[in-house]
């Protein structure tokens, strides 16, 4: 029997996954209101893409038919989608010859930022509010906001992100705050021609990945969008937009990221230069990087799963904010996605009276607790494989299967 006069679940955190799970409990009609830092769904940058395989049905089970249906015209490039492999490359960047392929899976490459907004699709999001703390009560949770507002609920669900305030305030800042890791993580959002993009499209036409033998620098190139996508397919110059990534080991202060945009771009040059050079084609992608380009640094750290106190069953964590990764295996959003499914079933359960609130959250966190604390070690193993190729072997984490159960890489 359906329990009466719940109140609200308090969800915080309107990215991608905290959405995710505000369509499944609108799916399922259990109440919920959804708060957000951001002043509105623009506040952020355009974003790069992501990769969605083995928790394409949790997002499927959270979303309602009409919208899941969606998901296919947010690729990057959905003409490729229609007859993806989905294989990974992973490539020895000295001769741009593959040395693993990563065994394949179902999947789809689509835009964040289209993602993020076509999850907003009838959710009522409170912009601009930043959680500061929370106290339990007799019926739920008491949650607080910077700008001094208030709100009660039944449970309080922290889906905000790596860096999480909620988990901070669970856990402590002492053992919720993030652990760096040992390498650098540089970015840029690279324009294309349909003739420079061709041979990057050639080693595969969405992503591929890869490390130099010798200086250990780590490169990834991801399809963003493709003249049918960005609307310059009619035009008098039609392009591409590549998603173009180095990342390197940090061995001494050279190694720091440099302050300005214009020493950021001179130091992947740099890079792309080093020692015998990545190989040629891949090099003169890096060089022809346009002055002014914008040089994104995106801090490598994580937060391996563990338990935390859920005041009887009123507070939880989802997400990143449980389970912070390395993008190396590319499944940060695939267990997101998994939490909110995973969540929403065990708030179904209590919403229709089978289950109690703390029976129903001890079951999410039992599940979850354990495959977030081994995903982001896998991660991180993942993030040091990356930048020694001569060392990498087929059951690294970095090139065995995106799935919970490991495959081995396949040696090219």
């Amino acid at each position: 029997m359906e329990v009466t006069g719940q109140l609200p679940v308090i969800v915080v955190g309107g990215g991608i996954v905290g959405l995710a799970l505000a369509q499944a409990l609108k799916k399922e009609g259990i109440p919920f209101q959804l708060y957000e830092r951001d002043q509105h769904l623009d506040a952020r940058s355009a974003g790069w893409g992501i990769t969605i395989h083995w928790a394409l049905p949790a997002i499927e089970s959270c979303l309602s038919p009409a919208l899941f249906e969606k998901i296919d015209t947010i690729q990057v490039d959905p003409q490729q989608g229609l007859q993806d492999t989905g294989r990974f490359l992973f490539l020895d960047i000295e001769t741009a010859e593959p040395r693993y392929v990563i065994p394949p899976s179902f999947r789809r490459r689509i835009s964040r930022l289209k993602l993020r907004k076509l999850l907003t699709t009838g959710i009522d999001v409170n912009w601009n509010k930043s959680v500061s703390a929370f106290s339990p009560t007799k019926k739920g949770v008491h949650v607080s906001f910077t700008d001094g507002t208030h709100v009660e609920g039944s449970i309080l669900v922290g889906a905000d992100g790596s860096g999480s305030k909620t988990r901070r305030l669970l856990v402590g800042e002492e053992q919720g705050r993030l652990n760096q890791l040992p390498a650098n993580f540089m970015g840029v959002t690279v324009r294309l021609t349909p003739e420079k993009v061709m041979p990057l499209r050639e080693i595969d036409p969405l992503l591929f990945q890869g490390s130099h033998p010798d200086t250990g620098y780590f490169m990834w190139y991801s399809t963003l969008t493709t003249p049918e996508v960005n609307g310059s397919v009619d035009t008098d110059s039609p392009y591409f937009e590549g998603q173009l990534n180095i990342s390197w080991l940090i061995k001494g202060p050279e190694d720091a990221v440099p302050a300005t945009n214009e020493l950021r771009l001179e130091k992947m040059k740099t890079m792309a230069k080093a020692g015998t050079g990545f190989q040629t084609m891949l090099r003169t992608t890096i060089e022809e990087i346009p002055s002014g380009t914008e040089v994104l640094e995106i801090k490598l750290a994580d937060w391996p799963t563990v338990a935390w106190p859920s005041h009887n069953g009123r507070v939880t964590l989802l997400g990143d904010a449980a389970h912070a990764m390395t993008m190396y295996r590319g499944e940060a959003a695939n267990h997101g996605m998994m939490d909110a499914a995973k969540l929403k079933d065990q708030l179904k359960l209590w919403h229709e009276g089978k289950l109690d609130q703390q029976e129903a959250i001890e079951a999410y966190e039992k599940e979850l607790i354990k495959r977030g604390h081994d995903a982001v070690l896998l991660s991180r193993q993942a993030c040091l494989d990356a930048h020694d190729i001569r060392n990498l072997h087929a059951d690294s984490p970095l090139v065995s299967k995106r799935a919970k159960v490991l495959d081995p890489g396949v040696r090219a």
